[in-house]
């Protein structure tokens, strides 16, 4: 069932951006693994421009889902079609590193195709890491580890940045700092973002909309829309009241966690980025 229709909010989605042919779209996909079916009969598209936010609990599609319209997953039924010659940039929930192995940034980032080296050093400045081309992605604090999966990502010129929990591990400052350079980098590429939430109470103020999944589409809207549905409040809504959390970026850059289900302090604002020290392995990957 859709809240999108009952949202007055979602006429300030740009008309063009809502007329935009899709970029990805999905026609009734399930996806089974093991005989198991995790995922049934979605429908949905992606168009330009947009951010769109997949939250649920654990197991319940959400990174199958995404995995599936990025063309890394054959669905079990149903079809997802993808523009031709649709440019992709996909940051993983985890990448498995040998840390026998050295690699430095600079290294990964040409994985990308990108021989430029000023060009890869651009990307990881962008992407708020100067500097770090030298180091060894061993080395980096999760935070960092991130930042330089996204620069990987940008150096494609994505048409479409899917995200699968590009926040575990950052600490509530470094997690809207994260989420304020997606919307910028929507905003300057105009991009098309598809985001996978581990948290289910938070989500981007900027996403145009949010899916709740639980093995199928439980509702979608605008966050404000989906917090007040009846179905997302019957899966997540005990000790919340069902209330998403929003993290906005004022024009000051200070950043609001508007809500926090967890101490009921009310508003509070951080204004700085930083991030606990969480290298790239102990980040387990799993089919929610």
């Amino acid at each position: 069932m859709s809240a999108a229709a009952a949202d007055p909010a979602a006429a300030a989605v740009p008309a063009a951006r809502a007329e935009a042919p899709p970029l990805v779209e999905a026609t009734g996909v399930s996806i089974r693994y093991d005989g198991v079916e995790v995922l049934r009969d979605v429908t949905l598209s992606l168009r330009p421009g947009e951010i769109v936010t997949l939250v649920g609990p654990n197991g319940s599609g959400k990174t199958s889902l995404a995995r599936a319209l990025a063309g890394a997953l054959k669905p079990a039924s149903g079809r997802v079609r993808r523009r031709p010659g649709l440019r992709l940039g996909y940051v993983p929930q985890s990448l498995a590193l040998d840390r026998t192995l050295p690699m430095t940034v600079d290294r990964f980032l040409a994985l990308a195709g990108e021989r430029d080296r000023a060009v890869r050093e651009a990307a990881l400045e962008r992407t708020g890491a100067p500097g770090l081309g030298a180091r060894q992605l061993s080395e980096l604090s999760g935070g960092q580890f991130q930042r330089a999966l996204l620069a990987h990502a940008l150096l494609r010129r994505p048409e479409l940045l899917v995200l699968d929990e590009p926040t575990t591990g950052l600490d509530q400052p470094g997690a809207s700092a994260f989420y304020r350079l997606v919307a910028e980098l929507r905003d300057e590429l105009g991009c098309a973002v598809l985001m996978v939430s581990h948290d289910l109470h938070v989500v981007m103020a900027a996403s145009d909309r949010v899916i709740c999944l639980n093995g199928h589409v439980c509702c979608e809207g605008t966050p404000t829309v989906v917090a007040a549905a009846p179905e997302y409040r019957a899966l997540f809504g005990f000790g919340t009241g069902g209330a998403l959390a929003l993290y906005r970026h004022d024009h000051d850059h200070a950043h609001d966690h508007d809500h926090d289900p967890d101490h009921g302090h009310g508003p509070h604002r951080h204004d700085h980025d930083h991030d606990h020290d969480h290298g790239p392995q102990g980040r387990g990957a799993g089919q929610g």
